[in-house]
């Protein structure tokens, strides 16, 4: 068990499995885009670890670029998404594959959606490490999940509880 500010949390997927799901996505999009060269872009904070590990795996010519959103105060989702920093360079014609750590309420995929269908990308494409089925409503096709988690609040692997828990290389859960 860990405790961050005044909450405890208790282990809930180990650094193998993580490693493992991170490098079948990889391997999926490696097939399915073997003939061009795609633009990861990770979404900041919390999918830096994702991105950093996704590219160990990847073995093709790539581009890796950044966006910052934000939308989680706390333990909450305010749910109104902010771009806090944007992306720089023109991607008309190319593949978009976005790289997220976890999608739960998908606001923030709505927003990059807009954003990449103004650019007219080519290919807009999703990979999440975490999936909350149970609080994912939209009808936004993610096209790469590594693992599919109940609706619990967890920290590790890039996530945090108000900045803390992101360097923890495994995920941990709120604890009941």
């Amino acid at each position: 068990m860990i405790q961050l500010h005044d909450k405890q949390f208790v282990p809930f997927i180990s650094a193998q499995e993580i490693d493992f799901a991170i490098a079948e996505m990889a391997r999926q999009v490696e097939a399915d885009f073997a003939d061009e060269v795609p633009v990861f872009v990770g979404v900041l904070n919390g999918a830096f670890m994702v991105v950093s590990d996704f590219m160990k795996h990847y073995t093709k010519p790539c581009e890796v670029s950044f966006i910052k959103m934000a939308s989680y105060e706390g333990m909450e989702t305010t749910h109104e998404v902010k771009q806090l920093i944007g992306l720089n360079q023109d991607l008309t014609g190319r593949t978009v594959i976005v790289i997220e750590d976890i999608v739960d309420t998908g606001n923030t995929l709505e927003e990059l959606k807009a954003m990449f269908k103004k650019q007219n990308v080519k290919h807009f494409k999703i990979a999440t490490l975490f999936l909350k089925p149970e609080t994912y409503k939209k009808d936004i096709k993610l096209d790469y999940v590594g693992i599919r988690i109940p609706n619990k609040f967890i920290v590790g692997f890039g996530l945090d509880y108000d900045g803390h828990g992101r360097n923890l290389p495994e995920v941990y859960q709120l604890a009941d």
